[in-house]
């Protein structure tokens, strides 16, 4: 079974915990220039391996008059395991390199050896949970429900406002590079044995769905795609990595036209709609907060790869996809919830309990409990002719079942530095079992 920890959230929320808040409402200490956040990476996966690495973010909040607002916004990622996932990545966001712009853009080239694949459509894709866990009788492979993904990833978005301030229009461009294979079992079992070692599996629910053309040879290495996106947005937010009011809301077109690497046949068009609202319960401590979404496929096919992809104008992690995982549906297992169309929601209460000035930074901690769901609500459509060479019957992989709502609710602890870099810390844990049971995520900010 996997096994992870991560040293330095247990040292910081160590620090924390010990600090003592001597006053009800303490200001923060205005912050100017340059101001670094940093995280070193150290986790370890027993069919990845050892992962090691760090994490920097700079701000520069110039002569302070913006603080917490900030100029120039630098984040840095090299992380990887010894056996060959990894994340590499560079992300900067400003306000002010043009005067009336905003500029938000990502490089990253992101490798996961075991990425995760539970078919199409949730429900009516059957998730055997004992066939992945190694404790079980019925244990085939814990990568049966994974492949092997590399993905190079380049995005720019330029956001300007009309004249009334409150409005603004977006657009921008997106670069897409992904190479799909089998999972590589002899490279992930280089050094073990027994029952350490991962069975073969003959490539997975990933192969199985390749051999019945349910995923074509057109789409099955994955390919090169160019998304170009424009839209509107409403953001009326009184702090953008923790609001207390406001709304945020955004209407986005992804348009993968032929001519810039979809090729004709994956042409396609997506229309995603996200609305975010927050709510002051008392005052500077205590908010209420939700997001709804929705994202669908309005014109063309678009590729199996690239169905988990979830548009957004603001990267809080190193991928934006679901649904299920870290970003989307917490404790849900991740790709849980693939369609032509989704719909989802997520609702938390957040609570700021402690105030302290630490190594001469700003700091606070928060609580949050939180309350997701998503389902497909537009499938994709596919044959589901059941090859008789598989050792399995066809109820092993499809479900007579209709699609219904996928839910989860859990337990958060943020570690926030001057109010933008944010250490995030999430427990959820799955109400169906079909879904998985739960699912613990260490990374950086606030889900939205």
């Amino acid at each position: 079974m996997k096994k992870s920890f991560v040293l330095a959230v247990l040292l910081l929320v160590s620090v924390g915990l010990y600090a003592q808040d001597t006053e009800e409402k303490k200001a923060d200490k205005v912050k100017t220039g340059w101001n670094v956040g940093g995280l070193p990476v150290v986790a370890y996966d027993t069919d990845l391996g050892l992962e090691y690495g760090a994490i920097v973010n700079l701000f520069n909040y110039g002569d302070g008059s913006l603080y917490p607002k900030y100029l120039h916004n630098i984040y840095a990622e090299v992380s990887r395991y010894t056996k060959g996932s990894g994340i590499n990545r560079l992300f900067y966001d400003s306000k002010h390199l043009i005067p009336g712009l905003r500029i938000t853009s990502d490089l990253a080239y992101l490798t996961d050896k075991m990425y995760d694949f539970y078919g199409f459509n949730g429900y009516e894709s059957v998730y055997n949970l004992d066939w992945a866990d190694d404790e079980s009788s019925d244990y085939r492979s814990r990568a049966f429900y994974k492949y092997d993904r590399k993905l190079t990833r380049f995005t720019t978005d330029i956001q300007g406002k009309f004249s009334n301030s409150k409005f603004g229009w977006v657009a921008g461009v997106g670069l897409y590079n992904f190479k799909i294979d089998t999972v590589d079992i002899d490279k992930l079992n280089k050094g073990k044995s027994g029952s350490d070692a991962l069975p073969y599996v003959q490539g997975g629910l990933y192969q199985r769905y390749v051999d019945w053309g349910i995923i074509s040879d057109d789409e099955r290495n994955g390919g090169f795609t160019t998304y170009v996106k424009f839209g509107a947005v409403f953001d009326t937010r009184d702090n953008e990595p923790n609001p207390m009011k406001g709304v945020w809301t955004e209407a986005v077109v992804t348009y993968a036209p032929s001519f810039l690497g979809a090729g004709k046949k994956y042409e396609h068009v997506k229309l995603t709609l996200t609305h975010r609202q927050y709510f002051t319960l008392i005052h500077d401590k205590l908010s209420f907060v939700y997001r709804v979404g929705y994202q669908g496929t309005l014109l063309g096919t678009c590729p199996f790869y690239l169905q988990p992809n979830i548009t957004t104008l603001f990267l809080r992690g190193a991928t934006s996809e679901g649904l299920g995982g870290a970003k989307s549906l917490r404790g849900i297992i991740r790709n849980r919830v693939v369609g032509d169309g989704i719909a989802y929601g997520n609702f938390e209460l957040r609570w700021k309990f402690v105030r302290f000035y630490f190594i001469k930074q700003n700091f606070y901690l928060s609580l949050n409990t939180f309350f997701d769901a998503g389902q497909v609500v537009k499938s994709i459509k596919f044959d589901k002719t059941f090859s008789e060479s598989t050792p399995y019957t066809e109820a092993d992989y499809f479900s007579s079942d209709s699609e219904s709502l996928h839910s989860s609710w859990g337990l958060g602890l943020r570690i926030v530095m001057n109010q933008n870099f944010i250490i995030a810390v999430d427990h959820g844990r799955a109400i169906n079992k079909d879904d998985g049971i739960a699912g613990t995520y260490v990374g950086l900010n606030f889900l939205f």
